[in-house]
């Protein structure tokens, strides 16, 4: 994790004043690079401080989630593998309200694209999930910016208590309803027969 935070610091740095465009475009790029999003505005905020870290990392995480939603409407088939990620971690039935994404996007092992689907159903337009991807995107940029360079100090008991924190608020913002299909309330039943 070390070499790579070296190496953003060298590409964001080596720029010199187009730097906040560098990052943005970090940003973008960073999926196909495999490095983490914490990892980004950890950087974001040792870079450019607190304010200006998070304000690029909010832009760059933002224009990834509607990168995201045109390709994904675009080439719906590209995206089955994201779809099948989200039916084996979530299931089907599965919907988060905005309170739970944005909480979900603070866990580092989570996948990005993989909430941002989410986001997409629970969703009407473009508009609304523009505007939703901004919301659920401003504390993953904020937490990791401010706090993320006192993360790695933090002892075992302190990151299982945030973690144990923000489990208690996904549940807390849980939707409170459960929608199933008429076809599935009503399927056939199949009937066993005695000895089989």
């Amino acid at each position: 994790m070390d070499d790579t935070m070296t190496l953003l610091f060298v590409f964001v740095e080596s720029t010199g004043m187009l730097a906040p465009a560098a990052f943005i475009l970090l940003h973008l790029i960073r999926p196909f690079l495999l490095i983490p999003v914490q990892v980004v505005c950890v950087v974001g905020g040792i870079l450019f401080g607190a304010l200006f870290g998070t304000l690029y990392s909010l832009i760059g995480l933002s224009c990834l989630s509607v990168a995201f939603y045109v390709l994904f409407k675009k080439m719906p088939s590209t995206f089955k593998k994201v779809n099948r990620l989200k039916e084996k971690w979530l299931g089907d039935k599965v919907n988060f309200t905005i309170g739970q994404i944005a909480i979900l996007r603070l866990i580092p092992f989570i996948n990005f694209h993989l909430l941002s689907l989410c986001l997409i159903e629970v969703t009407r337009n473009f508009r609304q999930y523009t505007k939703s991807s901004i919301v659920t995107n401003i504390p993953v940029a904020l937490f990791y910016t401010v706090f993320g360079q006192f993360i790695r100090e933090f002892s075992a008991t302190m990151i299982a208590v945030i973690l144990l924190s923000l489990t208690l608020l996904f549940y807390l913002l849980r939707e409170k309803q459960v929608i199933i299909k008429w076809n599935e309330f009503f399927a056939p039943k199949v009937e066993k027969k005695f000895g089989e």
